[in-house]
């Protein structure tokens, strides 16, 4: 019992560490069109998605958005929610890979992988923020669309970019742990 209260505890920690670096990083970002932004976070959360799965991906995605969109002064639950689908769907990222990324694996497939994810997380996720952004604001169809394209190719360029540099880092860690293991068991 003590053993599952530990997991919680640290998926807990986990989705408040990850909400955070996504949360206050979204706020280093760049305008590209109205609310539009280049938001170098989208890595953090594509990492946090890929590591720890969709669950976290989900949490990290909506609360770290919420976040963002407070300092700013106005929650788009809309956009948070796609946020938290793109955050659920990079976290089937070991379920594609055969969880390669445990073993120090993260070559030019995984990167191919983690980057078609990213556009298709991006695509569906900020896709349903269009749909409720039209519903529930009122806002113009072709100004919301215009916005998810943008979105999306921006996070997907992001993602594959410094969210791959950050996955072959941890890779490397996870090869390096395996390398001591391994040499401890001599």
């Amino acid at each position: 019992m003590a053993k599952k209260n530990i997991n919680y505890v640290k998926t807990v920690v986990i989705i408040a560490i990850g909400a955070a670096l996504y949360g206050f990083g979204g706020l280093l970002s760049i305008p590209v069109f109205t609310n539009t932004y280049l938001k170098p976070a989208m890595a953090v959360l594509g990492l946090f998605a890929a590591l720890w799965g969709p669950v976290v991906g989900i949490l990290v995605g909506f609360i770290g958005h919420c976040i963002t969109d407070l300092v700013y002064g106005q929650i788009w639950f809309s956009w948070a929610l796609g946020s938290a689908i793109v955050g659920g769907l990079m976290g089937l990222y070991p379920y594609f890979t055969k969880k390669n990324l445990e073993q120090g694996v993260f070559g030019g497939k995984q990167v191919a992988i983690f980057t078609v994810m990213s556009l298709i997380a991006n695509f569906v996720g900020y896709g349903i923020s269009v749909v409720f952004d039209v519903i529930a604001y009122g806002e113009p169809f072709l100004k919301s669309l215009t916005q998810q394209q943008i979105t999306t190719v921006s996070n997907t360029v992001v993602m594959g970019i410094i969210g791959s540099a950050l996955m072959l880092l941890v890779a490397k860690k996870f090869s390096s742990s395996i390398s001591l293991s391994e040499d401890s068991n001599v």
